[in-house]
């Protein structure tokens, strides 16, 4: 992890106040190319201007993610208050967490569109995180890695549940997709664990047959090959997103000593956590089918 006071390269929180004139924005360059974007915008009028020439007209006040890849400018017209705040694929890693919720999460940062929410509610729910999160990167004395991992935590649970998905994963699963959520849930919490399948089948309700055979017949791979490769998802991502050394990344993910991790991670994917490190750093910023493209890989 970067050290607290180099976190501007990490994260950025900006205020426009209301001006007499329109403003146009490209936030999407330069060390922020690749953020991950919040867009907060008050009473009044924006619009974005993607670069495959769709425009998007905004009414505040709203709340809207913006992924890396949608890429776009900002207008915000005269008399229209916002706040932009962007964070990197660091920063969201902890904003994440690894708790129930993180899985859903994980599938929510990493949709390829704009999210948007028109809700004056949610909007008001967001203010005081998003404003916070711009005071604490405005106070060098301050300006916290933690803290605004918190904020931006905060605010992923508000937009995710204010754009229903709480609601969305409980619809439509019948009891065999009940009991994979479930375990997906459990394995999300608790990967770390090294918790034998028995564990999560009794936990569940289930026998450990019949999880094996909900998760054969729904995914194709049985429980013990979803929770190694939840394992591997999280240690990839570690390698490529963090500045964590191996022994850290082996602790944080509950092996015993980092030479059985090296040899776990290996078996899994035919590299050494180092040489995959060595690959992800050279191939930055290109399309290498062997690294991992995201959180949404786990199924």
């Amino acid at each position: 992890m970067a050290t607290d006071g180099g976190i501007h390269h990490y994260a950025r929180g900006e205020w426009y106040a209301p001006s007499l004139s329109h403003r146009r924005i490209r936030f999407q360059k330069g060390l922020y190319a690749d953020f991950h974007h919040f867009l907060l915008l008050g009473e009044g009028r924006g619009e974005l201007h993607f670069d495959n020439g769709e425009d998007r007209p905004l009414h505040g006040p709203l709340i809207a993610f913006l992924p890396p890849q949608a890429r776009c400018d900002l207008s915000i017209a005269a008399g229209t208050a916002a706040h932009l705040v962007g964070v990197s694929a660091q920063i969201m890693v902890d904003a994440i967490g690894d708790k129930v919720e993180s899985y859903s999460l994980r599938l929510f940062t990493e949709q390829r569109k704009l999210v948007e929410a028109a809700d004056p509610l949610l909007a008001a729910e967001v203010a005081p995180l998003v404003t916070g999160f711009v005071r604490e990167l405005g106070d060098p004395a301050r300006s916290s890695w933690m803290v605004a991992a918190a904020y931006i935590r905060l605010v992923l649970m508000a937009l995710w549940r204010g754009r229903g998905g709480e609601r969305g994963e409980e619809r439509g699963q019948g009891e065999t997709g009940s009991i994979l959520q479930r375990y997906r849930q459990l394995v999300e919490a608790g990967f770390r664990n090294h918790r034998p399948i028995s564990d999560y089948a009794a936990e569940l309700g289930v026998t450990t047959d019949r999880l094996h055979s909900i998760c054969q017949r729904a995914l194709g791979r049985s429980p013990i090959q979803l929770l190694h490769e939840r394992v591997v998802q999280e240690a990839k991502l570690r390698l490529e997103r963090s500045a964590r050394n191996i022994q850290e990344i082996s602790d944080s993910l509950g092996f015993r000593d980092p030479t059985y991790f090296s040899h776990f991670f290996k078996r899994k994917t035919g590299l050494s956590p180092a040489g995959y490190r060595e690959i992800a750093r050279a191939s930055a910023g290109s399309e290498n089918s062997m690294l991992s493209s995201g959180y949404a890989d786990w199924p």
